[in-house]
């Protein structure tokens, strides 16, 4: 069990120590993120090719390209998660004097004003986030006055955007116009600007998603390499109490039966004791007679052998004669008898004394009632009290 613990130990501190090292470089930074959806303005300029060969060459910027100088583009459009963004876009222009319009020379500056709609979609959720290349594509229709005509226009925008950070972005596109409703031309309108996008809404790209993915399985992982280190912690704390109970149990057990040896090593001393009865003595007389010597040998043989064992004497007369002598005769029995143990070697500690006199009569033998030699003996004797000594 031990060794199977320690195994699983290592294995999951290994495989621990791998998640931790590769959770360190999996990190969501700002990188992995995108704009889901968000509004966006624009402020630029457009440039307008309206010399009418503009789709057939539509790289010639002189004598073809008409611009002005200041801001002449401006664009409000609402994004969605999609990848569909819907924009209103207002254009001024000036066709310049000496360029080419419709196919012949500009004899005048004529103003340009342009109102279009468009519908656009972001082609990177076809060719997947680049995080700074935005490209599109769109459609739309628009009123246009151009050249002094005014038309009605079919459009279609290609462009992307370049993102410098969430908020701004640089907008390039071209859009094609096709005139319905008369016979107006046809022109291409190109436009740069700088876009600001607000009340954005992020979420994670592909790669973002992914790598959170592989974050969750790696703390999946930790956590199932954590329960595991738990579980075996769990183990060893289970197998190290069962086995404390086991030994408490045990200790208990032992402890009991000590208890339960000592109570019957005791009780029969205590028996022993009783065997041994009482020392008596003779009418009047503290004198120890051979019969009372051998009852105290045994007593003190007793005594030696357990350490833990204390008597009391306890010395008593008949009723007969005056109570102050009887005590005094008590007093001198249970002397004597304290005295032959302590000459037999017994330590004076063990031993404790009582004269009763006769205030401790055994039988009803008292002044007021007549009792034959035999019962009043019982009375004249030197009893024994055992006393234990704890913690011996």
């Amino acid at each position: 069990m031990k060794s199977y613990a320690l195994r699983l130990l290592v294995v999951t501190l290994f495989v621990s120590s791998t998640i931790f090292s590769q959770e360190e470089e999996l990190q969501l930074t700002s990188k992995d993120s995108i704009v889901l959806s968000s509004w966006m303005v624009s402020l630029g300029y457009n440039f307008v090719d309206d010399s009418g060969d503009a789709f057939n060459d539509f790289t010639t910027i002189k004598d073809q390209w008409n611009a002005v100088a200041f801001p002449s583009r401006v664009s409000i459009g609402r994004y969605f998660e999609s990848g569909i963004g819907i924009e209103a876009i207002a254009t001024y222009n000036n066709y310049k004097e000496g360029n080419i319009i419709d196919g012949r020379v500009n004899p005048e500056d004529i103003s340009y004003f342009g109102l279009d709609t468009r519908l656009s979609y972001d082609l990177n959720k076809v060719i997947g986030q680049t995080g700074f290349f935005d490209p599109y594509v769109g459609a739309g229709l628009g009123y246009t006055d151009a050249n002094n005509v005014g038309r009605g226009t079919y459009n279609a925008i290609i462009g992307f955007r370049t993102w410098f950070s969430d908020r701004w972005a640089l907008d390039l596109s071209s859009s094609g116009k096709w005139s319905f409703g008369n016979e107006a031309t046809n022109h291409i309108q190109h436009a740069a600007g700088v876009i600001y996008q607000f009340n954005i809404k992020k979420g994670l790209s592909k790669k973002g998603q992914e790598k959170l993915a592989l974050i969750e399985a790696m703390e999946k992982e930790k956590q199932r390499v954590n329960d595991s280190i738990a579980a075996a912690d769990r183990a060893r704390e289970e197998a190290a109490m069962a086995k404390r109970l086991a030994e408490e149990k045990a200790r208990a057990l032992a402890e009991k039966e000590r208890i339960e040896a000592e109570k019957r090593r005791r009780q029969l001393i205590e028996d022993k004791i009783k065997e041994l009865g009482h020392v008596y003595f003779n009418f009047d007389s503290h004198a120890l007679n051979s019969d009372s010597r051998k009852v105290l040998e045994g007593l003190a043989d007793i005594l030696k052998e357990n350490p833990d064992l204390k008597i009391k004497i306890a010395s008593g007369t008949d009723s007969r004669g005056p109570a102050p002598y009887n005590l005094g005769l008590s007093q001198r029995r249970v002397n004597s008898t304290k005295d032959y143990l302590l000459s037999l070697g017994i330590d004076s500690t063990k031993l404790s004394i009582e004269a009763y006199g006769e205030g401790n009569l055994l039988n009803e033998c008292d002044d007021n009632t007549y009792c034959p030699e035999a019962k009043h003996r019982i009375n004249r004797r030197s009893e024994f009290i055992v006393i234990w000594i704890e913690g011996l």
